[in-house]
């Protein structure tokens, strides 16, 4: 053999059985998969714990109505809105990013509530707030809109857009006579 074969030949045979730096090496092609679906956990972990606040603060406020407590004070939408920022101190913008959608209804049987994503994703937030009176069937929905930081990396549970996903807690129940 030729001596630049021989040469050529040992240095490929040298690369092969070196392993200094594959642990390097190895640890960059798993990270950024390891990293992105760590990050994925954490805010889907956010997401849910976000909604579970939210669900017992509707619970909590939704209270006031079917005690009759809002409605003997004359409660206004802002007045009970008020009173669900009261509770929602953590983790949420209340004030420019809650929507609130109170109705009353006769029966459980003529009970609708509509989507209110559109065909677009975009979320059109309803704007009622009928608390009704003694014996009404009332749903109090709560809205947030919750920013989504890791669905650049293929994880997207975005609903309403690409990067926030609605957040919504919903309380059914008769009012109370009061």
């Amino acid at each position: 053999m030729p001596p630049s074969t021989v040469s050529k030949t040992n240095i490929l045979r040298r690369f092969r059985r070196n392993r200094r730096g594959s642990a390097a090496v190895e640890f960059a092609l798993v990270a950024p998969l390891f990293f992105g679906v760590l990050f994925a956990i954490i805010e889907l972990a956010l997401v849910f714990f976000a909604s579970q606040i939210l669900e017992s603060v509707t619970q909590d406020t939704a209270r006031l109505i079917m005690t009759g407590q809002a409605q003997n004070a004359s409660y206004t939408q802002a007045q009970f809105k008020n009173a669900v920022c009261a509770k929602l101190i953590v983790m949420f913008d209340c004030v420019n990013g809650i929507s609130i959608d109170v109705k009353n209804y006769p029966s459980f049987a003529t009970v609708d509530v509509a989507d209110p994503i559109d065909a677009e994703k975009k979320f059109v937030p309803p704007n009622n707030y009928l608390p009704g009176g003694p014996g009404d069937i009332v749903v109090v929905r709560l809205f947030y809109k919750w920013p989504l930081f890791v669905t650049g990396f293929g994880f997207n549970i975005a609903n309403i857009g690409t990067n926030e996903r609605l957040l919504t807690a919903t309380a059914a129940f008769q009012n109370e006579p009061y």
